[in-house]
């Protein structure tokens, strides 16, 4: 309120000091232009407080006779009350144009997330049941037809059930990663990573969904400790490799690749002369796979939440990789997707702080 009355005043000062050049009647038009713009700003109230105030400062600093409210003639009277009427109806028409405007974006944000809660609803649908459905299936055929089973068949029952509990385990894992995201309170944890020990973790856990395809890590020599957050950044390689699992040919190769990008400034921390840091390091991990590649128009939309390549396989919340972009921008890092021939690269690089502790201690 206080803005749109400042407004008007301003905007009369200025008017007052070339009125005798440009005439009262230009300034009655001046300050119409300024009320309508406060109505673009600012809700009703103010906007019918700054009409009325210019009504009134237009009367008593412009229209003859000068500082005071009485209007000299009848022509300038009609102008006065022109102004005013129109001023209001200026305010008010505004105000129900932003009104009806924020009506029509609420219903649109309402129908997108109907629609956003019936994917994810229809998507989780199928991709619980169906692991659940497995399990269960596995679990009573377990039980009941003990003595008709061969080994064999106990131990294809018995994977069925670890692959369709490690599936449903990844659905709940991006379910709460992505209410963290959403919540806006990501708070990191971070503390000094081992980069080989969180490739390795993350491959033990995937050793069904990659037993066939061959998977080739390369670390560059001398990588060192990186502070980030281990558990997000588990779960952004464990989201890459799951994909890749998923999307890519069976028998087609995986490379994890992981260098140290920084330039090569070093300084000893105070009161830890043995930790030798520097402060301008990057991680840089590649995850590149032998599939079918993303469609050209759709590269920059895969990191959106909920969405799917057209024609991809069926199943899938389409979550995860909007996870990995989360988490990464989290640590302030980039993600980026390029098709490469016979497959896709995703290069993530994060700025972290740096510790050769292990190379000094080993030497």
């Amino acid at each position: 309120m206080l803005m749109s009355i400042g407004l008007v005043l301003l905007t009369a000062a200025g008017c007052y000091f070339v009125s005798d050049y440009i005439g009262y009647r230009s300034v009655a038009f001046i300050l119409m232009l300024i009320v309508s713009l406060a109505a673009i700003l600012f809700d009703i109230v103010p906007v019918l407080l700054a009409a009325l105030l210019s009504a009134l400062v237009w009367n008593f600093f412009f229209i003859p006779p000068r500082f005071t409210f009485h209007i000299g003639s009848a022509e300038d009277g009609f102008l006065f009350l022109m102004y005013f009427i129109i001023a209001l109806i200026n305010a008010v028409l505004t105000g129900r144009i932003k009104k009806a405007e924020q009506l029509i974006r609420e219903k649109e944000e309402k129908a997108k997330t109907v629609k956003l809660y019936n994917t994810l609803l229809n998507s989780l649908s199928h991709e619980l049941r169906t692991p659940i459905a497995t399990i269960v299936g596995a679990a009573d055929t377990l039980l009941t037809d003990k003595s008709a089973l061969s080994t064999e068949n106990r131990k294809e029952l018995t994977e069925n059930i670890s692959i369709a509990a490690l599936r449903l385990h990844q659905q709940v894992e991006n379910l709460l990663s992505m209410s963290r995201l959403e919540s806006g309170f990501i708070q990191l944890r971070k503390d000094w990573c081992d980069i080989n020990e969180l490739i390795y973790a993350v491959l033990n856990r995937l050793e069904q969904p990659l037993k066939n395809h061959p998977v080739t890590v390369s670390i560059a020599e001398n990588l060192p400790l990186y502070k980030l957050d281990y558990g997000l950044m588990e779960q952004v390689l464990y989201n890459l490799l799951y994909n890749a699992s998923l999307y890519t040919p069976e028998f087609a190769p995986v490379t994890i690749s992981v260098t140290d990008a920084a330039d090569k400034v070093f300084s000893l921390e105070q009161n830890a002369p043995s930790v030798l840091k520097s402060e301008n390091h990057s991680l840089r991990l590649v995850v590149e796979d032998r599939g079918p590649g993303f469609p050209e128009g759709e590269i920059e939309k895969v990191f959106d939440k909920f969405y799917r390549i057209h024609h991809s396989r069926t199943g899938g919340t389409g979550l995860g990789l909007s996870i990995v972009k989360g988490f990464v921008e989290a640590h302030n890092g980039t993600i980026l997707l390029e098709n490469i021939p016979h497959g896709s690269r995703f290069t993530i690089k994060i700025p972290a702080e740096t510790s050769y502790i292990n190379n000094l201690k080993n030497e």
